[in-house]
């Protein structure tokens, strides 16, 4: 009889050990009846991601679901276990946040064999919708990029000495805001990306990132695109302890929404941010209950992002995570 190779042998073990593993804490993981959610969160040091969490929380709670959160703590690997972790504990259906677009596929095809759905949530992993995952709940990443990229050729007449700092490698959220920005500034000859590194998504990381362009470049610098607005408040800082005053020497724009942007912006620091909306609770759990009465779902279903400017940003600074 034919032997599977070693790493075939290695994944298929591991998979029977993760279904033993159900099987054994089925019963004991859950109240008779009860219908138990796992949510896969690939990290909790930012703003984005707690809100996120919170909204998934709150609205379990409001439809009587339990919900089952862990924390990958930015690791790839872990992230992997974590799901294997909630396969054990039996549970009826996986909420995953992917941390990166690849090196998730041993989690899906574990929790496929266990015959649990996935629903990615506002990030991708390699697989096919009905197949490897049941659907990906996410914004428009290429969209939000482009209107970022719209925006600052509006503001600057088509004429920019751009520094992009950039999310995670491997990430699909940053390959697609990256895409989106590039194909708006494309058609502008005098834009030009001067500097491109990754900040990942860390306001700390972006700060040092930008304090070594901000040496190298200087006063050549006449904007700054992050991909987040974390990345953009560690870059304000980095130009202020630079020399260059952010919203007068420099323009700078980013994405996600979050309070301390819109304050940012308020303060004439921060031109704009792209909202990427963290409150998946909603469309996650209505998305579920979808799925469990049979319905047919799309491959991709998106939530709705604002724009944010000097011109409303304080208006939503209350409400604002």
């Amino acid at each position: 009889m034919r032997q599977l190779p070693p790493s075939r042998r290695a994944f298929v073990s591991r998979v029977m050990l993760v279904l033993v593993a159900a099987a054994v804490a089925g019963c004991a993981r859950k109240d008779a009846g009860a219908y138990v959610v796992g949510f896969s969160q690939m990290e909790s040091d930012n703003p984005w991601r707690l809100a996120e969490t919170k909204s998934l929380r709150d609205e379990a709670g409001k439809r009587r679901i339990q919900l089952v959160v862990t924390d990958a703590q930015g690791q790839t690997a872990k992230q992997v276990s974590d799901v294997e972790d909630l396969i054990a504990r039996h549970v009826d259906l996986i909420l995953l946040a992917p941390r990166e677009y690849q090196g998730l596929a041993p989690a899906l095809q574990a929790a496929k064999a266990a015959k649990i759905p996935v629903i990615l949530v506002d990030r991708e992993a390699a697989g096919t919708p009905g197949v490897d995952y049941v659907t990906l709940l996410a914004s428009n990443f290429v969209e939000q990029g482009r209107r970022a990229g719209e925006w600052l050729a509006a503001q600057t007449n088509g004429k920019a000495n751009i520094v992009e700092l950039s999310g995670t490698p491997g990430a699909s959220v940053a390959a697609d805001r990256a895409k989106g920005f590039r194909d708006a500034i494309a058609k502008y000859p005098d834009m030009k990306i001067v500097a491109s590194q990754t900040g990942n998504f860390s306001r700390a990381t972006a700060q040092g990132v930008m304090q070594n362009i901000v040496q190298s470049l200087g006063k050549q610098i006449t904007a700054v695109y992050a991909h987040n607005d974390e990345m953009a408040l560690g870059a304000i800082q980095a130009l202020a302890a630079g020399g260059l005053k952010p919203g007068h020497d420099v323009r700078v724009l980013s994405i996600d929404g979050e309070r301390a942007a819109l304050e940012a912006i308020d303060r004439g620091e921060l031109g704009a941010t792209v909202e990427s909306n963290p409150r998946f609770g909603p469309l996650a759990f209505d998305t579920i209950d979808k799925l469990r009465k049979g319905e047919k779902l799309p491959p991709k279903i998106l939530i709705t992002d604002r724009f944010f400017d000097r011109d409303n940003a304080k208006q939503f600074i209350a409400e604002a995570y």
